[in-house]
């Protein structure tokens, strides 16, 4: 009888340990923008109607941001929409449950019924990523400034080839690029694969920051860090990146994230 509950008490340690490292999903929408108007419209939606929405559905952390108005190229042009999910089904599922939720229609009809002369955007793009094994589970930042002083830094990593891309994703995972980051205080949100998007092959992670100055602070002493030098120079990890793109984001105040 003991030799059975030992045996019992292994297999649920075993299938909770499983659980416990189960990878999330994650989904970027990206409105691309031409008007204050579309901004405006945007914003009302994604706040009175859709983030609530998704809460109901069961997604309590919802991140919504915006370029930073130093970034000139992208400031006031782009709207950011973090959804994370437990499972593919819970993202395939999530249209379907939005059509049932009639407060979402109510609180949603100007943006949903807008007429094709009047659009809410210029057009919307969708990313799907799957968390790294080295940070499973989306983590939210406390930072003690208000959000407009917050900096999240949103970085896309393009690898020249599929097999050259994986060697950039085992760096952060075996390499423990993505504990070097823990250990310097940069307080990932996400690291994760692009598995649909329109740049592939590549990986994106978010990073956030109390401040720009913080920020500055933060990726100096990563450069300057005996791990990463010792990392980076490692031959197995040369030339796997092939273009780097960076966002500089504030939260919305009614970001989740």
């Amino acid at each position: 009888m003991k030799q059975i509950l030992i045996l019992v008490l292994c297999a649920l340690a075993g299938i909770s340990s499983a659980f416990a490292q189960k990878r999330e999903y994650y989904e970027i929408k990206v409105y691309n923008i031409t008007s204050k108007t579309q901004e405006e419209r945007i914003d009302k939606f994604l706040k009175d109607a859709y983030v609530p929405a998704l809460h109901r559905a069961g997604i309590s952390k919802v991140g919504v941001f915006k370029p930073v108005e130093t970034d000139t190229v992208n400031f006031g042009k782009k709207v950011f929409v973090l959804i994370p999910y437990t499972s593919l089904d819970q993202y395939a599922k999530l249209p379907e449950t939005l059509q049932k939720d009639k407060q979402y229609e109510t609180s949603g009809s100007e943006y949903l019924n807008a007429p094709y002369t009047d659009v809410n955007y210029a057009r919307m793009e969708s990313i799907l990523l799957y968390a790294f094994s080295g940070m499973p589970k989306l983590e939210v930042p406390k930072h003690p400034t208000p959000p407009s002083e917050r900096i999240y830094e949103l970085r896309s990593y393009e690898g020249h080839t599929e097999k050259i891309f994986k060697n950039k994703v085992k760096m952060f995972n075996d390499g423990d690029e993505v504990g070097l980051f823990k250990r310097l205080g940069f307080n990932a949100v996400f690291y994760a694969e692009v598995i649909a998007g329109c740049r592939m092959p590549n990986l994106m992670y978010m990073t956030t920051f109390p401040n720009k100055t913080s920020r500055d602070e933060h990726w100096k002493a990563f450069s300057a860090d005996p791990q990463w030098k010792t990392l980076s120079g490692k031959a197995e990890y040369k030339n796997n990146v092939s273009k780097i793109d960076i966002y500089f984001l504030h939260p919305t105040e009614y970001s989740d994230i």
